[in-house]
């Protein structure tokens, strides 16, 4: 039997996943969630110690549901789970739901739960959209990587102090282009510069990295070359270097030059002593002119300038997770509070792109999302439930209103 042949459910037994009449729409999406997959998580930071009333699946069920349905605070999320009293036995919860109770949890769980869970879910996602086509020619997986702010209240939360009037912490992403869903994701500090990052990533042999010239650090750069790896970037303003061939190109493409060239500067060159292609471009859109790095000599350099294009949809993946997803106001003021919401936010956003594929639907995210916040306490199987929706907001046309070349 496969990963998803046995379910979690309330009372601890096992359900097939075609087993659903009758069952809510929030323990279906639940289901995706193997119960050892969950326990392991639990077992491994000490969750449920000397735990009895509520467990950490209780604690992962309401703020699931606060994210699904957007509550607004923990008094929120009390007030509409005890309103289906009689129905929370069936999603796993013993009792009624004390907002208290949920506050220490926040307080006390590990994050780490499910930060693990979120990760796991995403693997488990990005198998369902790894055959996805791109919107660029290629065959090799294409990674977006870049971080957001998350604001917090600097009097709220003192210990994520950024500057002398904001707190906040920061999320960096790696973001798979097949189907938007995240490869990598670290929560640190807001003072943490976005280029650390690179150090702990694992890099693909044959991938291709997307990176904003916030990212150029030339040792780091020649870490992706020597994985035999291939990246993009933006180059910085004061690059020097030495122009050792150029290539022709087509200038009614908006290409002005496509060169080999090799870095000058005394520790750029140490830093990265091979050859690097810089090409050129002209945004007439936009008046101004675009120069990327890359290692890899072999594409058009047309093909260059629309990968750099298509980094942009991690700045997407960051406006669709604030606007949709319940990460702008926290229900705790700790640390862990906020990690663990953050975590689980992820978690709901691989729930949703999980269902879509199953449920076979061409609707958006946003409309998944949406059918999803009403309809969580129906009986309707979730395979059905979209088969009438017709998508109305693609999450790719928001790209008409924003400048892909950011």
């Amino acid at each position: 039997m496969g990963v998803n042949d046995f379910k979690f459910a309330s009372a601890g037994r096992r359900y097939l996943p075609s087993m659903n009449t009758g069952k809510y729409v929030l323990a279906q999406i639940l289901d995706w969630i193997h119960p050892q997959q969950f326990r392991r998580c639990v077992a491994r930071y000490g969750g449920d110690h000397k735990v009895s009333e509520f467990p950490c699946w209780s604690q992962f069920v309401c703020l699931a549901f606060a994210q699904l349905t957007w509550r607004e605070s923990l008094r929120d999320i009390e007030a509409c789970l005890n309103s289906r009293r009689t129905q929370l036995y069936h999603l796993g919860l013993r009792g009624p739901v004390h907002r208290t109770t949920l506050a220490d949890a926040n307080e006390q769980r590990d994050w780490r739960i499910y930060a693990d869970l979120a990760q796991g879910l995403l693997r488990q996602a990005r198998v369902l959209y790894a055959h996805d086509p791109l919107r660029v020619e290629l065959d090799q997986a294409v990674y977006a990587l870049d971080a957001s702010i998350i604001d917090l209240g600097l009097s709220l939360c003192p210990w994520a102090r950024f500057d002398r009037e904001r707190a906040a912490v920061k999320l960096h992403t790696q973001l798979d282009l097949r189907g938007s869903l995240p490869a990598a994701v670290q929560i640190t500090p807001a003072t943490t510069q976005e280029v650390t990052w690179l150090d702990t990533l694992p890099y693909e042999p044959g991938a291709f990295y997307l990176m904003d010239r916030g990212y150029v650090d030339y040792g780091r750069l020649h870490a992706i070359e020597r994985a035999r790896a291939w990246y993009v970037t933006r180059a910085k303003r004061r690059m020097c270097y030495c122009r050792l061939h150029s290539h022709p190109v087509d200038k009614t493409t908006g290409l002005r030059s496509d060169q080999t060239i090799s870095l000058t500067g005394f520790y750029a060159a140490q830093d990265y002593p091979d050859k690097l292609r810089r090409v050129r471009f002209y945004d007439e859109e936009h008046q101004r002119g675009l120069v990327f790095l890359t290692n890899h000599f072999g594409l058009p350099a047309w093909l260059v300038a629309q990968l750099y294009q298509q980094r942009w949809s991690v700045e997407l993946f960051f406006k669709w997770l604030k606007q949709h997803l319940r990460i702008k106001a926290f229900y705790g003021r700790s640390e862990n509070a906020v990690r663990t919401q953050l975590w689980v936010a992820l978690c709901v956003y691989a729930l949703v792109a999980i269902v879509r594929k199953q449920a076979k639907s061409d609707a958006s995210l946003f409309e998944i999302l949406q059918v999803l916040s009403v309809s969580v306490f129906d009986k309707t199987p979730v395979g059905t439930l979209f088969s009438e929706a017709t998508p109305r907001i693609d999450d790719g046309e928001m790209q008409k209103h924003l400048c892909l070349w950011a």
